[in-house]
C-alpha cells in the first residue's frame, strides 16, 4: 500500500506545503533516533472525517515527548493542532 502525499504537512507547529518540511541532516533526531511519533489515522464517514480514540493518540504522543524531555503543549493546543489538518489535504 502507498501513501498519497498530501499538499501540506504539519511541521513545527504550523501546516507548510510538503515539500518546505525540512529537517537538518546534522539534527539529533536523524543521529540518534531521538523523535516521537504517532500514528493517527483519518477515516471517511457518512458525518465526515473521524479519528479513531484521538484523545489516547494525543496522550501517547504527550508521554512519549516527556521521556525525552520535549517541552509540552498544553493538550487543547495538542488536539486542536492535529484534528484540522485532514481539511487541508481534500
Amino acid at each position: 500500500m502507498t501513501t498519497k502525499k498530501a499538499d501540506y504537512i504539519w511541521f513545527n507547529g504550523e501546516m507548510v506545503p510538503w515539500g518546505e518540511a525540512k529537517v537538518h541532516v546534522m539534527s539529533h533526531a536523524l543521529h540518534y533516533g531521538t523523535s516521537v511519533f504517532e500514528g493517527i489515522r483519518c477515516y471517511d464517514s457518512h458525518k465526515g472525517p473521524v479519528v479513531f480514540r484521538h484523545r489516547e493518540h494525543m496522550q501517547r504522543l504527550h508521554d512519549s515527548a516527556k521521556i525525552y524531555r520535549f517541552p509540552g503543549l498544553p493538550e487543547r493546543r495538542r488536539t486542536d493542532g492535529s484534528l484540522p489538518r485532514s481539511h487541508s489535504n481534500q
